[in-house]
């Protein structure tokens, strides 16, 4: 993201949250559930119209498993800005990466009526129905993370996160410069269009050939064994890039210390640990920043002021782009043991 695009979105969370100082969805599927409501010491804020901070209740409906460090981050915006906000927010997601529970998810929350829904979006064609029908039942609707594309037309308000596509392509083009002239894009979550997303922006950045892999990472050894599989499979690539942690963890496994692998140059999608450690260790050449925390947060920020004040910005706001090398991992992995990056 450019210096100039980030300063403009925090000068505006400045303004949002001086502007003011400030029951759950049942019969649900099976799935992630969380609840945080404010500190009963912080004032709710009374505004002239509209509703009180103690009274609006918003609702996070992600397709992020819990196994995925990412949405941890993501849930951590989220449940810092309930707090400051003042609000009741409630964090849903299916158990594991299931577009029809999470649609059901979607229609539950629906029913409940909630004062604003945050949403991503990764299939659009099997979540339309539902993110049209909380719009129509005229519940104010963010979108988050994937979906940029169709969010708008779905009737969101706005989108917040980065454009995956030309994520991808940034990815390409720092590789070739590294020397990478073909590669393999791991694939982690088959189905999820915005990953899709990535590995053609990459091929596009990249110039050379790239070889989609999917990978199924509810079992890492046979996730690695099919990595193994692939680089031998493929003797003259000389990289790899991962769509995130739950790739690039069995992709480090795969690739070991020593012997052929050690010119494959490796990159990925997404923070974790392990991801900031092998950056740090010079295993890893650069991870894709989106800054998931601002797409917890930003939202549950935005839908109060439209609950109290009917304001909030339109078309998308944008939190990535940023690449983490060697060079800055350190202060990274400060604020990662934070939960923030």
């Amino acid at each position: 993201m450019k210096k100039r695009k980030l300063y403009g979105i925090l000068c505006l969370i400045a303004m949002l949250v001086l502007a003011g100082c400030g029951g759950g969805v049942s019969g649900t599927p099976s799935a992630i559930s969380t609840t945080i409501t404010s500190s009963t010491n912080t004032p709710a804020s009374q505004p002239s119209t509209g509703k009180s901070r103690s009274n609006i209740r918003i609702v996070v409906v992600t397709h992020g498993t819990a196994a995925d460090p990412f949405w941890s981050v993501v849930k951590r915006g989220v449940d810092d800005a309930a707090k400051e906000m003042g609000v009741k927010v409630e964090y849903r997601a299916p158990e594991t990466f299931d577009m029809v529970k999470m649609s059901q998810l979607i229609d539950a929350v629906v029913a409940s009526k909630p004062d604003g829904l945050v949403v991503s979006i990764p299939d659009a064609d099997a979540l339309r129905d539902s993110i049209t029908k909380a719009v129509q039942a005229g519940i104010p609707v963010v979108s988050i993370n994937s979906g940029a594309d169709v969010s708008k037309q779905f009737g969101a308000l706005v989108h917040i996160g980065q454009s995956e596509f030309e994520a991808g392509v940034g990815a390409g083009e720092q590789m070739k410069k590294a020397g990478v002239t073909s590669a393999l894009c791991i694939n982690h979550e088959v189905g999820n269009v915005g990953l899709d997303q990535r590995c053609d922006g990459f091929k596009k950045g990249l110039g050379g050939n790239v070889k989609v892999v999917g990978v199924e990472v509810s079992n890492p050894t046979d996730a690695q064994n099919k990595i193994k599989t692939a680089i031998a499979q493929n003797p003259g690539i000389n990289g790899i890039l991962t769509l995130g942690p739950l790739g690039s963890t069995p992709t480090l496994a795969a690739l070991g210390s020593g012997g052929p692998n050690d010119k494959i140059k490796l990159a990925t999608f997404d923070l974790s640990p392990d991801v900031l450690q092998a950056i740090a260790d010079g295993k890893m050449l650069f991870a894709i920043d989106q800054q998931q925390y601002l797409q917890g947060y930003l939202p549950i920020v935005f839908l109060t002021k439209y609950a109290e004040y009917q304001v909030i910005p339109t078309g998308q706001v944008m939190t990535g782009p940023a690449f983490v090398t060697k060079e800055n991992a350190a202060r990274v992995i400060e604020l990662s043991k934070q939960g923030i990056r």
